[in-house]
């Protein structure tokens, strides 16, 4: 066939631009909730662990199903389960906008992480099956990628600007015209494309992974939040128990939901291991920073948004300076390098104290500049490293560990954080007078210390919200010294491990021998 031949026309960059539209939005709603855990905590009142759950649910659930509803759409159609997630997608945020409890809340975001799995692995092979050109397509890759930092960078802004006029239910709702959209030009601009020798789901597969994950976060949460008990450390002794399941039948499946044979190749699984650490490391002190600026220095939703632009900002820039700096220099240099200085960014962070806006906004300007290109580079050795016959099976596992990583963040980080704060708040430190149930609402979160202060009379509220906004700080303090020793080991690890690493230039997730498979398998509809 002809170059020409496979050259893209209007049709697919305009189906381009709808397909790029859910990775702007899914980028966007993780930036404003954390945003709007402050507003959210004063209303319906949840628990630190509660607190956990609402944020980080929604990524365990895309981690557990993401390399399945891939599979799922080559064998329904790709654009049928992009339309089907994205009409339930926008009905779970509707859900979530409008719930009136802790316990709707948690349910509609973990819906919002089922759809949300649809959303993703259909949008990016709908791109590589409609860009056959290699320049183009790589083009085209890189745009839908970007809208992932776009969604980032502006998420601060549309969730401060609402927060500060609506309720904090309406964060969620901008992913409902964005949906409707989608709805409506999907089926005119994007093709049908389905996969004739695409393997068998295996939902046993499906609910080992998750119910392998979920008892294990239960137990270390319940452990942070009230000490070492049975029933915690039972549930994790279960959910390790699931995970030895999950590992055997994957080793018996001749399609398992997670190839173990790619962990074998040192490049894959270091890369893996770093990239999932870097998440992990951005996810949790982008929860903590939200709440700072916010809950301890007293910033409006707007002024807290605005202050994370840079951030942001440098985040995307850096992006920009990856193909330069991968024909300068070894990547395996330049993660190392990008690594080590996120952990200058971490201890400037925790050397920020209660009114400590500078150290804050520069350490989390720092991470994001050092951590972004770090995270394309390592997924551009993910892929490189596999076997080209395997490399939308890696693809699919590296976007499974990025959602893990970010997860597993907010909930182990976010638990220790609050095991120091409710170990700082106590009945003693606390005015004489404090009632009991304020005493109660200020040890369980920071959130609950601000509303229970705005109900105290004298000056018994402002010395009860000192001690709570203290104890905050000690919290992000020993979490993000215990984050910059988790990257700086990382950063010694892979520097060690990946020293013969080669150069690489960034490629398409699967490469030219994905693509003539794909000519030579795919049909449309």
């Amino acid at each position: 066939m002809s170059e020409a031949a496979h050259r893209a026309g209007a049709r697919q960059w305009v189906g381009l631009a709808v397909l790029s539209l859910p990775a702007l939005v899914i980028a966007l709603d993780f930036t404003v909730l954390h945003l709007a855990v402050p507003h959210l905590s004063t209303d319906l009142r949840p628990t630190s662990t509660q607190v956990l759950w609402i944020v980080d649910i929604y990524g365990f659930m895309i981690a557990g199903l993401l390399v399945a509803m891939g599979t799922l759409g080559d064998r329904i159609g790709r654009r049928r389960l992009l339309l089907a997630g994205a009409f339930a997608f926008g009905a779970a945020s509707v859900l979530a906008a409008l719930s009136t409890s802790v316990q709707v809340l948690i349910l509609a975001r973990a819906l919002l992480g089922i759809t949300g799995a649809t959303l993703l692995p259909s949008t990016l092979s709908l791109i590589s099956n409609m860009f056959r050109d290699p320049v183009q397509r790589r083009f085209a890759i890189a745009v839908w990628s970007a809208n992932f930092m776009l969604g980032g960078a502006i998420g601060p802004l549309v969730g401060g600007a609402l927060l500060e006029t609506f309720w904090w239910g309406s964060v969620f709702l901008p992913a409902v015209p964005v949906m409707l959209v989608l709805l409506l030009l999907g089926p005119l601009v994007v093709p049908e494309y389905r996969s004739p020798d695409a393997g068998r789901p295996d939902p046993a597969s499906v609910v080992l992974a998750i119910a392998s994950i979920l008892p294990v976060v239960y137990g270390i949460k319940e452990v942070a939040r009230d000490g070492p008990a049975a029933a915690p450390l039972l549930s994790a002794a279960a959910g390790a128990l699931l995970g030895w399941a999950f590992v055997r039948r994957q080793r018996r499946l001749a399609d398992p939901l997670l190839d173990l044979e790619l962990f074998s190749h040192r490049g894959f699984s270091v890369s893996l291991g770093a990239q999932t650490t870097g998440l992990f490391v951005l996810g949790a002190v982008q929860f903590f920073v939200m709440q700072y600026l916010q809950l301890v220095l007293g910033l409006s939703p707007l002024e807290a948004g605005l202050w994370t632009v840079p951030a942001m900002v440098a985040g995307v820039a850096a992006n920009l300076l990856v193909p330069l700096l991968s024909r300068r220099t070894r990547p395996v240099h330049v993660i190392t390098g990008a690594f080590a200085l996120g952990v200058v960014g971490l201890l400037l962070i925790a050397a920020a104290g209660p009114s400590g806006l500078a150290p804050t906004v520069a350490g989390f300007t720092l991470l994001n500049l050092a951590l972004n290109p770090a995270m394309v580079l390592t997924y551009d050795m993910i892929i490189s490293s596999a076997p080209p016959e395997r490399a939308g099976t890696a693809s699919g596992t590296a976007e499974t560990g990025n959602e893990l990583g970010i997860a597993l963040g907010v909930a182990i980080a976010g638990s220790l954080g609050a095991a120091v704060y409710r170990r700082q708040v106590t009945g003693a430190a606390l005015p004489a007078d404090t009632p009991p149930e304020a005493v109660e609402a200020a040890r369980d979160t920071l959130g609950g210390a601000v509303a229970a202060a705005r109900e105290l009379a004298g000056p018994s509220g402002g010395e009860l919200l000192t001690v709570a906004r203290e104890a905050f700080v000690q919290g992000m303090r020993v979490s993000t010294i215990a984050l910059a020793v988790l990257l700086g080991a990382v950063t010694l690890t892979a520097a060690a491990l990946l020293r013969n690493a080669g150069t690489t230039a960034p490629t398409h997730p699967g490469g030219d021998a994905h693509d003539r498979h794909d000519d030579e398998n795919q049909t449309r509809a």
